[in-house]
């Protein structure tokens, strides 16, 4: 847990308004250019605009279906956009995400609310896991991977709730911040 702080407090130290603007950049950029193609692509390899990264909740059963719908070749490529442009995506909202709370939560005394910085590093960790026990049971299929079909919507919903959480972060420190500054301001 020690570690975890450490970690926080050194981007504390690194996250400035380049790096929030950076990371906005890039945030914004993906979401014009990149993520409308792959959603594009996606749903012309695989036939359908469906995805279990794309669900809160789903059952394994469901997964199985959408394995089915996918067809081989859709099944091929929802692997290999796991690997490729999945393996990308995490690592902008990551940026995106820690940078923007972490700069506007820098003014905070207490520990434990500093420390949000970090959720979303638990969304993009929960989303690689996603991605492999996703691939895992497209891989196999139509053989069942019962521990990867199981653990897959877990991972959805985890990962989902930290994102959620997380943007949720951004606006409450975005609040907090504004607020802080405003108590800075000698009065007229």
């Amino acid at each position: 847990m020690k570690s975890l702080h450490v970690f926080s407090g050194w981007l504390y130290k690194k996250i400035g308004w380049k790096t929030v603007l950076a990371a906005l950049a890039v945030f914004i950029l993906f979401m014009i250019f990149v993520l409308p193609n792959a959603a594009e692509s996606s749903r012309a390899a695989t036939g359908t605009g469906e995805s279990p990264d794309g669900s809160y909740l789903y059952s394994a059963q469901t997964l199985y279906e959408i394995a089915e719908s996918y067809g081989e070749k859709g099944r091929d490529y929802y692997i290999k956009a796991r690997f490729t442009f999945d393996v990308i995506w995490p690592l902008v909202y990551l940026f995106f995400l820690a940078s923007v709370i972490t700069f506007f939560l820098r003014g905070l005394k207490p520990q434990l609310l500093k420390s949000a910085n970090l959720l979303p590093f638990g969304g993009a960790v929960f989303d690689f896991l996603e991605n492999i026990s996703a691939s895992a049971v497209m891989a196999r299929f139509p053989a069942k991977t019962p521990v990867a079909a199981e653990l897959t919507p877990v991972f959805s919903f985890i990962k989902w709730s930290l994102i959620y959480a997380s943007f949720g972060f951004v606006f409450l420190s975005l609040v907090i911040w504004l607020y802080l500054k405003a108590r800075k301001k000698p009065d007229a």
